[in-house]
């Protein structure tokens, strides 16, 4: 059998914020389907969906998103700007750099470009 991702889900607060922060970073509409979930449909990429959960993030999440920003200093920019957080400095090595952010609930994810 061969699976395929159909989504990736958030567990958060405040669905409809992240959908709007994510979608800002990524293209697409927000959407919200209901108070405790919400979407975007990236363009050439899987669904990212919000759901509300009672409690709060409190650990490094397991798994992250590597968003190809191209010029990562730009993109983290753009990102502060609408409500990320930086986490440490720029990482360059021979594979090209990356800037590790947390969007306004807390999730990590990095910026990867050349």
């Amino acid at each position: 059998m061969r699976a395929r991702v159909q989504e990736i889900v958030f567990d958060c607060a405040e669905p409809t914020a992240l959908a709007r922060f994510w979608s800002a970073l990524l293209g697409g509409e927000a959407v919200e389907r209901s108070a405790d979930w919400a979407y975007v449909d990236p363009p050439g990429f899987v669904r990212v969906a919000f759901q509300r959960v009672p409690e709060g993030k409190t650990v490094k999440n397991r798994l992250h998103l590597d968003v190809d920003a191209g010029d990562v200093n730009a993109a983290a920019a753009e990102a502060l700007g609408l409500g990320a957080t930086l986490v440490g400095a720029v990482v360059t090595d021979d594979h090209g750099r990356f800037q590790v952010l947390r969007d306004p609930e807390g999730n990590e994810f990095c910026f990867v470009g050349d």
